[in-house]
């Protein structure tokens, strides 16, 4: 695997912008990064569709829409408000995209770093079905504002690159393993050929079996994309989305197949109907939840101090800021050691800079009310496809910002066109497991249960905060204490706390 160090040999860069991006450096070229990023943001497009589906319906304490408008037209809660509820969502998908846009090409030019951004799924789940219903849509962005604040004062102080050096080599190679089979997983699921079961947690396809139209175009799309990679085609993974994407048009047209709504209609696109959008369905989008951000409100119990109010919130936005750390720390690791760009301690350039970046995302988030953003595995798509630089995360935030104008095109390609490179790039990520010495429990078990979690808990927080814990745990047992950094301890700590979070609420309620 390719690494980066001071003893590297590359031709010299030609321009300053091939100097700053390090493109000969890094040993890749301007058309691979072009391709990676628009790889990386086909791959990512489909928060366009479900941040506005998670978001857009949900309300708050008072039962208003994220733009202010109530969700039912009567008091009985019966009629809904359906105008405003797509009003809603076309706002947040205007947005979701201008946020992503923006903090991506930031990564680009100032992280250096080949990542996307966008609104992290889970924490806008929280927001939208754990934090909104117990105070108002403004003071529950405005909580993650907090969060990415907290997180921003941990980057300049030193103590968030301190946490991330301070993992061990095997857990680094465990988070890296255990992503690549969590995305996977994503993209199994978000085809269909994964699904809940009957009387099992989870089943192949419809009842054991693969069925339906949608399921063909992801079984193509993967077949596709194994033979052009296999057959060191340029833009193989671009070329199977884009190919998914023509087949899922021409199927629909003919066959009418429609959505997978609930139990509805099981053989169902899954997120995004594969039909060419209307003219009218083109207009100028709306940012009118941009600063709809209230600082303060979420901590106060009708508008007055209560500290078990201010106990419990604080313990949400501890959250929110825990799973959005180690999201974070899990995927830069993953995408580092896949480019080839992590030294030998396993860290990537630019460090500081890029969890500066992601910091600053998660601000952002908030005050354009998108919820917290923070850097996307899925940009190991790109990544797959020879992305190296920033300059791969500039030509994704320039697809997010133009996605803006072309919302009703982005949201035609179906998860079913995507979902087979991410079961590819799984696979291409898997490498990194024979750097984990599995002939010693010591250091094999916490890598272990850091690579089962993050897949079967559907959370990479999930699995790297059990890896952190069994680490200091093992260590302890085996006498060698003293070799765990002390931050590791600490955070393995707080992981315990974040583990007994439901327990403490409850206490405090």
């Amino acid at each position: 695997m390719l690494r980066v160090s001071a003893t590297s040999t590359y031709p010299e860069p030609h321009s300053r912008f091939d100097r700053w991006f390090e493109i000969t450096q890094r040993g890749s070229t301007r058309s691979k990064e072009i391709r990676g990023g628009v790889v990386t943001f086909f791959t990512m497009a489909y928060i366009l569709a479900l941040n506005p589906l998670i978001l857009g319906g949900a309300t708050d304490k008072n039962g208003t829409l994220l733009n202010g408008a109530p969700k039912f037209l009567d008091a009985a809660g019966k009629t809904l408000n359906e105008a405003a509820i797509d009003q809603n969502k076309m706002m947040i998908l205007a947005v979701t995209a201008l946020v992503a846009g923006v903090m991506t090409i930031f990564m680009g030019v100032y992280g250096r770093f080949p990542l996307g951004i966008a609104a992290g799924l889970g924490i806008n789940s929280l927001l939208a079905y754990g934090v909104a219903p117990t105070m108002t849509w403004p003071q529950a962005m405005g909580l993650v504002v907090w969060e990415g604040i907290l997180i921003f004062v941990f980057v300049i102080s030193g103590l968030r690159e301190m946490i991330f050096r301070a993992v061990p080599r095997s857990l680094r190679a465990a988070i890296g393993v255990g992503i690549g089979l969590f995305i996977a997983l994503v993209g199994l699921v978000d085809s269909g050929v994964v699904r809940a079961g009957d009387g099992t947690p989870v089943q192949l396809g419809i009842g054991g079996s693969l069925q339906g139209w949608p399921i063909f175009v992801c079984v193509v799309g993967f077949l596709g994309v194994v033979i052009l990679y296999v057959k060191k085609v340029k833009g193989a993974m671009l070329i199977a989305i884009a190919g998914g994407s023509v087949l899922a048009l021409i199927i629909e047209s003919i066959a009418k197949i429609g959505p997978h709504i609930g139990d509805q209609n099981p053989t169902g696109w899954a997120l995004n109907v594969p039909r060419l959008p209307a003219a009218s369905s083109f207009s100028w989008p709306d940012l009118g939840l941009v600063g709809r951000v209230d600082l303060f409100g979420g901590f106060l119990k009708d508008g007055h101090f209560n500290a078990a109010t201010f106990i419990t919130v604080l313990l949400i936005v501890f959250s929110l800021m825990l799973a959005d750390f180690f999201d974070t720390m899990g995927t830069v690791v993953a995408i580092g050691a896949q480019a080839g760009l992590n030294d030998d301690e396993g860290n990537p350039p630019h460090l500081k800079q890029i969890l500066m970046v992601d910091s600053l995302a998660a601000v952002a988030g908030g005050l354009g009310c998108s919820s917290s953003n923070t850097g996307f595995i899925e940009s190991s798509a790109g990544v797959g496809e020879g992305a190296k630089t920033g300059f791969a995360s500039v030509v994704t935030g320039i697809l997010f910002l133009l996605s803006m104008l072309i919302s009703p095109i982005i949201t035609m390609i179906p998860s079913e066109a995507a979902a087979p490179v991410l079961v590819f790039v799984g696979f291409l990520m898997m490498s990194q497991v024979t750097e984990i010495n599995w002939t010693d429990v010591v250091e094999g078990l916490p890598a272990f249960a850091a690579i089962i979690l993050m897949p079967f808990t559907y959370s990479i927080t999930a699995g790297i905060g059990a890896g952190f814990i069994l680490y200091c745990l093992t260590k302890l047992v085996v006498g060698k204490a003293r070799l765990v950094h002390p931050i590791l301890w600490v955070v393995s700590l707080l992981f315990l706390v974040y583990f007994a979070q439901g327990l403490l609420l409850q206490l405090i309620g």
